[in-house]
C-alpha cells in the first residue's frame, strides 16, 4: 500500500533501507576500499518502487519483467530512464523534472530521481568510481578485469556465469525491457525479449547522466563477461535502478 510519507530509514547496524513511501525494506552494503580511497553505501537490491508516471504511449513507465509480479519481488522493477529520473515531477522536490527522451537534460549534482529520500540515482562518474575501486581497468567494454565478477551475485546467473560478490553488491540478472520508437506487443502484452537472452543472462543499471537527447549511460553486467560496460543506451529501454546514499 502506497503511503503519503516521503521519508526513509537507514539502519547502519542491520544494513537495511526502509522506503517509507511503500514500506519496502532493502538490503544495503557499505563498500569501503581504503587503498582506492573509496567509501560509499549502496542498495544491495534493485529498487521495486511502483512508479506510475505516464508516457506518451503507455499508462506506466515501470514494469515487472514478463509482466509477472514475482519478478518484481525477486529482481526489482524495470524503469524507463524518464521514470528513473522522475521526469514527471511526481516526487516532491526532485530537480530532474522534464528529463526524458527527446529533450536534453541539463541537471547536475545529486539526482534523487525515483530513489527513496536521502538516496540518489548514481551518475556516470559515481559508477566509474565504483568500477575502478573494485578493480576495473576501464569503464567501457572492460574485458581486462574481473570487476563484473566481483559485483555479481554468487548464484542465479545462467551457464555458470555467477559472480563472487566480493563487496555485497549482489547484482542479479534482472533482464531488460526491449524498446524502440514504440514498445513491441504480442497479443496485447509488452515484449520483453527472449527469456534466456534477457533474463538470467544480463543486468543493466541506469545512471543519471545523459549522453544526448535520446540516450543515457548505463552499467552492464553479463553472465559470459568478467568485466563491466559503462556506455550509453536508448532511454526508452527498461533497466534496473540501484540507489546510492547521499
Amino acid at each position: 500500500m502506497l503511503s503519503s510519507s516521503d521519508g526513509s530509514i537507514y539502519d547502519v547496524t542491520a544494513n537495511t533501507l526502509t522506503d517509507l513511501r511503500d514500506g519496502q525494506v532493502y538490503r544495503t552494503t557499505s563498500i569501503y576500499i581504503p587503498s582506492k580511497s573509496y567509501s560509499e553505501v549502496w542498495m544491495a537490491e534493485n529498487l521495486n518502487y511502483r512508479y506510475l508516471g505516464p508516457t506518451a504511449d503507455e499508462d506506466s513507465s515501470s514494469f515487472c519483467y514478463d509482466n509477472d509480479p514475482a519478478n518484481c519481488i525477486k529482481y526489482g522493477r524495470l524503469y524507463l530512464w524518464s521514470a528513473a529520473m522522475d521526469s514527471a515531477g511526481i516526487i516532491k522536490g526532485n530537480i530532474a523534472n522534464g528529463c526524458g527522451t527527446g529533450s536534453e537534460c541539463s541537471s547536475s549534482g545529486f539526482i534523487r530521481g525515483i530513489c527513496p529520500q536521502g538516496w540518489h540515482l548514481p551518475s556516470k562518474a559515481e559508477w566509474e568510481a565504483l568500477i575502478f575501486a573494485v578493480g576495473g581497468t576501464t569503464t567501457e567494454y572492460d574485458d581486462e578485469s574481473t570487476a563484473g565478477v566481483k559485483l555479481k551475485s554468487a548464484s542465479g546467473w545462467n551457464s555458470s556465469g555467477n559472480g563472487t560478490d566480493d563487496f555485497g553488491f549482489s547484482a542479479l540478472p534482472a533482464g531488460m525491457l526491449v524498446s524502440g520508437e514504440h514498445y513491441y506487443f504480442v497479443d496485447g502484452n509488452l515484449y520483453f525479449g527472449d527469456f534466456t537472452e534477457y533474463s538470467s543472462d544480463n543486468a543493466y543499471f541506469w545512471s543519471s547522466t545523459e549522453k544526448d537527447s535520446d540516450n543515457a549511460y548505463r552499467l552492464y553486467l553479463g553472465y559470459d563477461y568478467n568485466g563491466v560496460d559503462l556506455s550509453r543506451d536508448d532511454e526508452l529501454f527498461g533497466f534496473s535502478v540501484r540507489c546510492l546514499k547521499d
